[in-house]
């Protein structure tokens, strides 16, 4: 992961995640390009989301961001994190793992720098969205 990514832009990676999982089953971005004034995520999905999809997905973003959440850090031993979180983007040899806590919204394995509360964050607008050959891409800045 790529130093000094901005902690606000990081946690609304987050969040778009989970809300992307629970609305569209589609799992976690497998690639994404964190950056201070936009931020990209890649998902697997069949196509492009409506205007209608977009607007609720980026509702839903603003209200978690909008609840004031703790943003914590745990550690777990890496059978532990087996049973509970995709694990496929976790380097080689790694025994013990961070898990970053969302509130009780999004828990995931992460190595990144979060903000203490998402109420850091501020609002999230999505820009764009396009889906190639199986790939939904999702462009995103804060406001």
């Amino acid at each position: 992961m790529k130093e000094n990514i901005d902690p606000r832009m990081h946690s609304a990676e987050h969040i778009l995640n989970q809300t992307m999982v629970r609305m569209f089953d589609c799992g976690r971005c497998f690639s994404s390009h964190i950056e201070k004034k936009k931020s990209k995520c890649d998902y697997h999905y069949d196509r492009s989301l409506t205007a209608g999809e977009i607007e609720a997905v980026e509702s839903k973003v603003n209200e978690v961001i909008q609840l004031n959440l703790d943003v914590t850090v745990a550690f777990m031993s890496l059978e532990e994190a087996r049973a509970k979180y995709d694990l496929t983007r976790v380097p080689e040899g790694q025994e013990k793992l961070r898990i970053v806590h969302i509130g009780d919204y999004d828990s995931t394995t992460c190595i990144g720098n979060h903000v203490a509360n998402t109420r850091e964050i501020g609002p999230i607008k999505i820009i764009s969205n396009t889906c190639t050959e199986g790939v939904l891409r999702i462009r995103y800045r804060l406001l």
